[in-house]
This record gives C-alpha cells, sequence and structure tokens, in this order.
C-alpha cells in the first residue's frame, strides 16, 4: 500500500457535487483524506468561470494504470469534454504521485510534470502531505489560490 495523490478540479455546474462524486470514484472504497477546496482562477487563456480545486490522498495498492482509469472513469461519469484545450471542465483529475513511482510514459507522467508550477495543486498538496511541497516551492508557484471551506461545508 502507498499513498497516492490525485489533483481534482471543477468549473462547469454544481463543482461541489462534481469534485465530491470525483473523490468517491477515485478512491474506491479505499483509505483517503481529501485537502480543503481552493477557488482558483483558469490556467490557460481561455475565458471561463473560476475553479474549485483540491487534492486527494488514496492508500493504495493498485497500479498507477488502474489508478489512470479511475481518474478516466470519474471524468467520464460527470459529463467531461475535451473541446476546447484548457477550457471549462465539468470535472478534471490528474495523477500527481504514486509512491516513489517514477514514469516518463507519454500517457501517464508521475510526478506530474507541471504540478510544481501550479499553486492550485501546491497549496492542497502542501496541506495533506507537507513533506512534499516545500515553502520555497509554493512561493515560487504560479497563481493566486482562496482557501474557500471543505466538501462538507460547501454542500
Amino acid at each position: 500500500m502507498v499513498p497516492a495523490y490525485f489533483s481534482l478540479g471543477s468549473n462547469v455546474g454544481d463543482r461541489a457535487e462534481h469534485l465530491s462524486e470525483g473523490v468517491r470514484l477515485v478512491a474506491q472504497g479505499e483509505a483517503y483524506r481529501v485537502s480543503s477546496v481552493y477557488e482558483t482562477k483558469p490556467v490557460g487563456g481561455v475565458e471561463q468561470d473560476d475553479f474549485w480545486n483540491l487534492v486527494l490522498e488514496v492508500t493504495t495498492a493498485a497500479t498507477p494504470r488502474e489508478l489512470l482509469e479511475r481518474c478516466r472513469v470519474a471524468e467520464s461519469a460527470r459529463q467531461r469534454t475535451r473541446t476546447v484545450h484548457f477550457g471549462p471542465r465539468t470535472l478534471d483529475v490528474d495523477i500527481l504521485f504514486v509512491g516513489d513511482v517514477v514514469s516518463d510514459d507519454p500517457e501517464l507522467t508521475i510526478p506530474h510534470p507541471r504540478l510544481y508550477e501550479r499553486r492550485f495543486v501546491l497549496a492542497p498538496l502542501r496541506e495533506l502531505a507537507p513533506d512534499l511541497v516545500s515553502e520555497d516551492q509554493l512561493a515560487r508557484s504560479a497563481g493566486l489560490v482562496v482557501e474557500i471551506g471543505t466538501l462538507e461545508t460547501l454542500r
């Protein structure tokens, strides 16, 4: 069993519901913890609503490929469409870390290649795993994030 970390975000429809269902579908009954929810400005230049982001930690024996499939199932269950690159999303799920696994596979890069650039990933990740994100890394990351509550308080 190893800890696996995922970034979840939503900026379409009932964001709390999309995130809650994403957590449920990715965790699949395994032990998990969820960060606070952070509101963030979109990245990528496409005009759209703000995101709600969180990080999910799952203690798992699943392989990285099995975890990737969980992410895809969760996005599909929430009717995620991929029509505009960096566009609006009902649910976006990215794998950040899976134990100490390193993968350069084009379909599954672990650790996530841009995680240390994005404050909307680092702030909630630091909340759950401060040993994975230093103060300096958080300070150098881009973007404004505002902690707005938990999934329970936002529903």
